[in-house]
C-alpha cells in the first residue's frame, strides 16, 4: 500500500501502511534501538508522529489528492509503548469534515492490542499546487538551505 506521496521522515522510520479508505487508516511500526528512550520503551516523539500520521491519512483517505496540513494535536499517554521489538498499530479515523478541515482521533496499540497513547487532531486540507498545463507540485516540500553566514 502507498501513502500517495513521499514522505522521507516516515520512510526513514520504518511506517508501514495498512489501511487508507472510508475516513480510516491503520500504520503498523516496529520499533528500532535508536527509537527508544531511556527508559528503553518506544520515544513520545515517535509515538506522536505515529499518531499524526495516522490522523492525516484518515483525513485523506476519503478525498485521495489532497493533502492534509496539522493544525493542532493533542496526545495522551496512557502506558509505555514496549520497546522490545514488538508490532506496534496506529489506528485513526475521521470524525468530521467541512471543504477545509478535518477533525480526526487515532489510537496506538501494542502487540497485545492494549491502548498506549490517544491523539485527536485537526487537518486543513490543502490542493496540490498547478506548475503548467498538465502538471502539479508534489505535497513534498522543496529542500531549502539556510545559510548562517
Amino acid at each position: 500500500m502507498n501513502f500517495g506521496t513521499e514522505i522521507p521522515f516516515v520512510t526513514h522510520l520504518g511506517f508501514a501502511l495498512e489501511l487508507f479508505e472510508g475516513g480510516a487508516s491503520a500504520l503498523g511500526y516496529t520499533p528500532l534501538p535508536e527509537h527508544l528512550n531511556s527508559f528503553a520503551v518506544t520515544h513520545g516523539g515517535v509515538c506522536m508522529t505515529l499518531l499524526d500520521v495516522a490522523m492525516a491519512l484518515a483525513a485523506r483517505s476519503v478525498q485521495k489528492e489532497m493533502g492534509a496540513i496539522t493544525i493542532e494535536m493533542k496526545t495522551s499517554f496512557m502506558r509505555p509503548a514496549s520497546g522490545d521489538g514488538s508490532r506496534l498499530t496506529a489506528k485513526g479515523r475521521l470524525l468530521h469534515r467541512t471543504a477545509t478541515l478535518a477533525f480526526t482521533e487515532a489510537t496506538l496499540y501494542d502487540a497485545k492490542g492494549q491502548a498506549c497513547a490517544h491523539a485527536t487532531g485537526t487537518f486543513k486540507y490543502v490542493k496540490r499546487l498547478a506548475t503548467g498545463a498538465r502538471s502539479v507540485n508534489p505535497l513534498t516540500a522543496p529542500v531549502s538551505t539556510v545559510s548562517t553566514d
